[in-house]
Protein backbone atom coordinates (compact mmCIF):
# COMPACT_ATOMS: atom_id res chain seq x y z
CA UNK A 1 0.00 0.00 0.00
CA UNK A 2 1.24 3.28 -1.19
CA UNK A 3 0.93 6.77 0.99
CA UNK A 4 -2.52 8.83 1.01
CA UNK A 5 -3.59 11.89 2.03
CA UNK A 6 -6.84 11.59 1.66
CA UNK A 7 -9.45 8.61 3.35
CA UNK A 8 -12.76 8.43 2.13
CA UNK A 9 -15.22 6.02 4.40
CA UNK A 10 -18.44 4.30 3.33
CA UNK A 11 -21.02 4.87 6.61
CA UNK A 12 -23.31 2.60 7.01
CA UNK A 13 -21.55 -1.24 7.99
CA UNK A 14 -18.13 0.94 8.32
CA UNK A 15 -18.27 3.94 10.39
CA UNK A 16 -21.20 3.29 12.04
CA UNK A 17 -23.78 0.07 12.84
CA UNK A 18 -27.20 1.36 11.60
CA UNK A 19 -28.45 -1.99 11.35
CA UNK A 20 -30.86 -2.58 14.16
CA UNK A 21 -32.52 0.56 13.52
CA UNK A 22 -33.04 -0.10 9.63
CA UNK A 23 -33.99 -3.12 10.52
CA UNK A 24 -37.26 -1.83 12.61
CA UNK A 25 -37.91 0.55 9.89
CA UNK A 26 -38.19 -2.01 7.23
CA UNK A 27 -40.72 -4.21 9.59
CA UNK A 28 -42.40 -0.80 10.33
CA UNK A 29 -43.45 -0.30 6.45
CA UNK A 30 -43.70 -4.10 6.26
CA UNK A 31 -46.62 -4.08 9.02
CA UNK A 32 -49.01 -1.99 7.23
CA UNK A 33 -48.73 -4.44 4.14
CA UNK A 34 -47.85 -7.75 4.88
CA UNK A 35 -47.22 -10.45 7.97
CA UNK A 36 -43.95 -11.19 6.34
CA UNK A 37 -40.89 -9.14 8.66
CA UNK A 38 -37.29 -9.27 7.83
CA UNK A 39 -34.39 -10.34 10.61
CA UNK A 40 -31.30 -8.79 11.31
CA UNK A 41 -29.43 -10.76 9.13
CA UNK A 42 -31.88 -10.23 6.00
CA UNK A 43 -31.67 -6.86 6.20
CA UNK A 44 -27.70 -7.08 6.97
CA UNK A 45 -27.82 -8.98 3.09
CA UNK A 46 -29.84 -5.97 1.45
CA UNK A 47 -28.33 -3.01 2.67
CA UNK A 48 -25.76 -1.14 0.46
CA UNK A 49 -27.26 0.06 -3.00
CA UNK A 50 -29.89 2.95 -1.00
CA UNK A 51 -33.15 2.72 0.42
CA UNK A 52 -35.09 1.91 -2.69
CA UNK A 53 -33.11 -1.19 -3.16
CA UNK A 54 -33.72 -2.01 0.53
CA UNK A 55 -37.52 -2.18 0.21
CA UNK A 56 -37.52 -3.57 -3.32
CA UNK A 57 -35.63 -6.60 -1.38
CA UNK A 58 -37.32 -6.36 1.75
CA UNK A 59 -40.96 -6.12 0.74
CA UNK A 60 -42.86 -9.43 -1.34
CA UNK A 61 -43.51 -8.89 -5.06
CA UNK A 62 -41.19 -5.73 -4.59
CA UNK A 63 -41.75 -3.15 -6.95
CA UNK A 64 -44.54 -5.32 -8.40
CA UNK A 65 -45.87 -5.25 -5.49
CA UNK A 66 -49.12 -1.99 -5.51
CA UNK A 67 -48.43 -1.32 -2.01
CA UNK A 68 -44.83 -0.44 -2.77
CA UNK A 69 -44.79 3.34 -3.04
CA UNK A 70 -46.48 3.09 0.20
CA UNK A 71 -44.30 1.22 2.02
CA UNK A 72 -41.28 3.24 0.80
CA UNK A 73 -42.91 6.26 2.16
CA UNK A 74 -43.45 4.84 5.29
CA UNK A 75 -39.84 3.75 5.85
CA UNK A 76 -38.55 6.73 4.92
CA UNK A 77 -41.06 8.53 7.70
CA UNK A 78 -40.27 6.08 10.36
CA UNK A 79 -36.32 6.00 9.39
CA UNK A 80 -36.03 9.85 9.86
CA UNK A 81 -37.59 10.13 13.14
CA UNK A 82 -35.51 6.66 14.18
CA UNK A 83 -32.45 6.55 12.28
CA UNK A 84 -30.52 7.07 15.46
CA UNK A 85 -32.51 5.18 18.25
CA UNK A 86 -29.79 2.46 18.20
CA UNK A 87 -27.04 3.24 15.83
CA UNK A 88 -23.74 3.59 17.07
CA UNK A 89 -19.90 4.32 15.91
CA UNK A 90 -18.49 0.80 15.51
CA UNK A 91 -15.61 0.46 18.33
CA UNK A 92 -12.81 1.88 18.33
CA UNK A 93 -13.87 4.14 15.07
CA UNK A 94 -13.74 7.21 16.94
CA UNK A 95 -10.39 6.37 18.30
CA UNK A 96 -9.60 5.57 14.38
CA UNK A 97 -10.61 9.37 13.40
CA UNK A 98 -9.00 10.92 16.06
CA UNK A 99 -5.49 9.49 14.81
CA UNK A 100 -5.76 9.91 11.16
CA UNK A 101 -7.05 13.60 11.67
CA UNK A 102 -3.90 14.20 14.24
CA UNK A 103 -1.87 13.01 11.74
CA UNK A 104 -3.46 15.76 8.55
CA UNK A 105 -5.08 13.69 6.82
CA UNK A 106 -8.25 14.64 4.89
CA UNK A 107 -11.33 12.78 5.19
CA UNK A 108 -14.53 12.12 3.97
CA UNK A 109 -17.89 10.37 4.09
CA UNK A 110 -19.59 9.11 0.76
CA UNK A 111 -22.89 6.54 1.63
CA UNK A 112 -25.93 5.83 -0.18
CA UNK A 113 -28.01 7.33 2.10
CA UNK A 114 -29.61 10.23 1.45
CA UNK A 115 -27.55 13.15 1.72
CA UNK A 116 -29.62 15.25 4.38
CA UNK A 117 -29.03 12.47 6.22
CA UNK A 118 -25.32 11.88 6.00
CA UNK A 119 -24.67 15.86 6.71
CA UNK A 120 -26.21 15.43 9.79
CA UNK A 121 -24.96 12.20 11.20
CA UNK A 122 -21.48 13.87 10.41
CA UNK A 123 -22.20 16.65 12.82
CA UNK A 124 -23.81 14.58 15.49
CA UNK A 125 -21.80 11.18 15.72
CA UNK A 126 -18.68 13.02 14.21
CA UNK A 127 -18.77 16.56 15.23
CA UNK A 128 -18.51 17.20 12.07
CA UNK A 129 -14.73 16.04 11.94
CA UNK A 130 -15.13 14.85 7.80
CA UNK A 131 -14.45 17.87 5.65
CA UNK A 132 -16.59 15.99 3.00
CA UNK A 133 -20.07 14.38 3.70
CA UNK A 134 -21.89 13.00 -0.05
CA UNK A 135 -25.24 10.85 0.00
CA UNK A 136 -27.64 10.32 -2.32
CA UNK A 137 -29.45 13.28 -4.02
CA UNK A 138 -31.01 14.00 -7.46
CA UNK A 139 -28.42 14.44 -10.30
CA UNK A 140 -26.11 12.35 -8.62
CA UNK A 141 -25.81 8.67 -9.49
CA UNK A 142 -25.41 6.03 -5.78
CA UNK A 143 -22.63 4.40 -5.94
CA UNK A 144 -21.40 1.79 -7.36
CA UNK A 145 -21.05 4.66 -9.60
CA UNK A 146 -18.53 6.87 -8.60
CA UNK A 147 -19.81 10.90 -9.05
CA UNK A 148 -20.34 10.86 -4.97
CA UNK A 149 -16.85 9.76 -4.73
CA UNK A 150 -15.42 12.14 -7.13
CA UNK A 151 -16.99 15.09 -5.85
CA UNK A 152 -15.92 14.32 -2.00
CA UNK A 153 -12.65 13.84 -3.71
CA UNK A 154 -12.92 17.20 -5.38
CA UNK A 155 -14.33 19.09 -2.23
CA UNK A 156 -11.31 17.67 -0.32
CA UNK A 157 -8.82 18.37 -3.04
CA UNK A 158 -8.06 14.67 -3.00
CA UNK A 159 -6.14 13.32 -6.51
CA UNK A 160 -6.92 9.45 -7.40
CA UNK A 161 -3.43 8.69 -6.60
CA UNK A 162 -3.51 10.44 -3.19
CA UNK A 163 -7.00 8.48 -2.05
CA UNK A 164 -8.19 6.07 -0.25
CA UNK A 165 -11.34 4.43 0.17
CA UNK A 166 -12.96 2.40 2.70
CA UNK A 167 -15.42 0.22 2.63
CA UNK A 168 -17.76 -2.56 3.83
CA UNK A 169 -19.35 -4.29 0.74
CA UNK A 170 -18.93 -5.11 -2.75
CA UNK A 171 -21.11 -1.95 -3.97
CA UNK A 172 -17.87 -0.05 -1.88
CA UNK A 173 -15.16 -2.08 -4.28
CA UNK A 174 -16.94 -1.51 -7.49
CA UNK A 175 -16.93 2.24 -6.71
CA UNK A 176 -13.21 2.73 -5.98
CA UNK A 177 -13.10 0.66 -9.34
CA UNK A 178 -14.80 2.88 -10.68
CA UNK A 179 -13.40 6.19 -9.36
CA UNK A 180 -9.98 4.92 -10.16
CA UNK A 181 -8.85 4.72 -6.44
CA UNK A 182 -7.72 2.30 -4.19
CA UNK A 183 -10.10 0.56 -1.80
CA UNK A 184 -9.38 -1.24 1.82
CA UNK A 185 -12.19 -3.78 2.59
CA UNK A 186 -13.38 -4.38 6.66
CA UNK A 187 -14.58 -7.05 8.08
CA UNK A 188 -16.87 -6.19 10.62
CA UNK A 189 -19.51 -4.56 8.61
CA UNK A 190 -22.53 -5.80 6.38
CA UNK A 191 -20.66 -8.12 3.97
CA UNK A 192 -18.24 -11.62 4.87
CA UNK A 193 -15.08 -11.45 3.91
CA UNK A 194 -16.11 -14.59 1.05
CA UNK A 195 -18.84 -11.95 -0.44
CA UNK A 196 -15.89 -8.72 -0.81
CA UNK A 197 -12.98 -11.34 -2.32
CA UNK A 198 -15.92 -12.44 -4.79
CA UNK A 199 -15.98 -8.52 -5.71
CA UNK A 200 -12.41 -8.18 -5.99
CA UNK A 201 -11.64 -7.01 -2.63
CA UNK A 202 -7.80 -7.73 -2.00
CA UNK A 203 -7.07 -5.99 1.26
CA UNK A 204 -9.04 -6.10 4.37
CA UNK A 205 -8.25 -4.77 8.27
CA UNK A 206 -10.50 -6.52 11.08
CA UNK A 207 -10.65 -3.50 13.46
CA UNK A 208 -10.43 0.17 12.78
CA UNK A 209 -6.99 0.70 14.72
CA UNK A 210 -5.58 -1.40 12.17
CA UNK A 211 -6.06 1.53 9.43
CA UNK A 212 -3.43 4.08 11.13
CA UNK A 213 -0.99 1.34 11.84
CA UNK A 214 -1.67 0.10 7.95
CA UNK A 215 -0.89 3.79 7.03
CA UNK A 216 1.99 4.18 9.16
CA UNK A 217 4.12 1.04 8.02
CA UNK A 218 3.61 1.90 4.04
CA UNK A 219 3.59 5.89 4.66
Amino acid sequence: MKSYDTVIFDLDGTLLDTLEDLMLSVNHALSGQTEVRRSLQEVRGFVGNGVRRLMVLSLPGGERNPQFEEAMADFRAHYAVHCRDHTRPYPQIMDMLRELKARGLKMGIVSNKPDAQVKDMNGEYFGGMFGAAMGEKEGVRRKPAPDSLLRAMEELGGTREGTLYVGDSEVDVMTAKNAGVDCLSVTWGFRDRDVLEEAGAVRFIDAPMELPALLEEKA
